[in-house]
């Protein structure tokens, strides 16, 4: 590419880089930076801070929600705004695509927000109460559990094994949590156990 400056031209645009340099270095260039700092407080002034995990992966980064609405005062709580925990030892503040755009996700309108059932025959999900939904699990593990419970092997060994159900566990939680999750299974007698991370 051939391209004609002329002297003229040349001034006017040193002159100008000049000009904008000094300006930075006079400190106007952090104006507009130190102006922006003091200002974002107080769009999350009037909000509920709430910290989570992300939902996503097994990585299982903090995350700080903020929400308009008092639920104490009988409002109905909105997420406003959701961003990365600095506190957090796992992402420290950051977070991936899918994690930044957590807020469209909490509240998008084909998000389930309670349990469905399909009924025997029927080609729809209707919504349960969270109740009956625990109700219907329990009952359907304590009729499995009575009716396929291994008490012993073929040569009269005591296994305790349950092998006609398996557990799947969130990987987005603490150790605490990961340990008494394995044990409550494992006291179940269930056999096929894994976890989210390694799948």
């Amino acid at each position: 590419m051939n391209m004609e400056l002329s002297r003229r031209s040349f001034l006017k645009a040193a002159g100008a880089g000049v000009a904008v340099t000094s300006l930075g270095a006079l400190g106007f260039g952090e104006a507009e930076a130190a102006e922006t700092a003091h200002v974002r407080p107080f769009k999350l002034a009037t909000t509920t801070e709430t910290r989570n995990t992300c939902p996503y992966c097994s990585v299982a980064c903090g995350i700080i929600m903020y929400s308009d609405g008092d639920v104490r005062k009988g409002e109905t709580a909105r997420i406003t705004h959701i961003e990365g925990d600095a506190d957090h030892p796992t992402n420290r503040g950051t977070l991936c695509p899918k994690g930044a755009a957590l807020k469209d996700f909490v509240n998008a309108p084909t998000r389930l927000t309670q349990p469905r059932i399909r009924r025997a025959g029927s080609a729809t999900l209707e919504p349960i109460s969270w109740d009956e939904a625990l109700d219907k699990i329990a009952r359907a593990m304590k009729d499995d559990r009575d009716a396929n419970f291994l008490l012993a092997n073929e040569k009269g060994l005591p296994v305790n094994r349950w092998t006609t159900t398996g557990f799947l566990a969130a990987s987005a939680t603490t150790n605490e949590t990961a340990w008494s999750t394995f044990k409550v299974v494992k006291a179940l007698g269930i056999a096929g156990f894994d976890n989210q991370a390694r799948v």
